[in-house]
């Protein structure tokens, strides 16, 4: 099990881009789904998060990684995401 399923983080729930096209949803079980515009499961795998460091697995094998700049803000993959509230 990873420390992700183990245990809430603060980073749970929804990450938007500024301009809404794409949106990532990280659940408590450690798995995350990524639209893009209108393609629901763009892409969908596991993360864990250390810290204010996220790594991603999609499921196809593909991984990334991420930053956590804040409780709201969050670096990934050259773009930037904000918490919905």
């Amino acid at each position: 099990m990873t420390p992700t399923s183990r245990t809430a983080h603060p980073y749970v729930g929804m990450w938007v881009t500024a301009d809404g096209h794409i949106r990532q949803e990280l659940t408590a079980d450690g798995r995350y789904d990524e639209a893009r515009g209108s393609r629901q499961s763009a892409y969908t795998g596991r993360y864990t998060v250390t810290g204010n460091k996220i790594d991603y697995v999609d499921d196809t094998g593909f991984t990334a990684d991420g930053v956590f700049v804040d409780a709201d803000t969050l670096h990934h993959g050259g773009m930037i995401f904000y918490r919905e509230r």
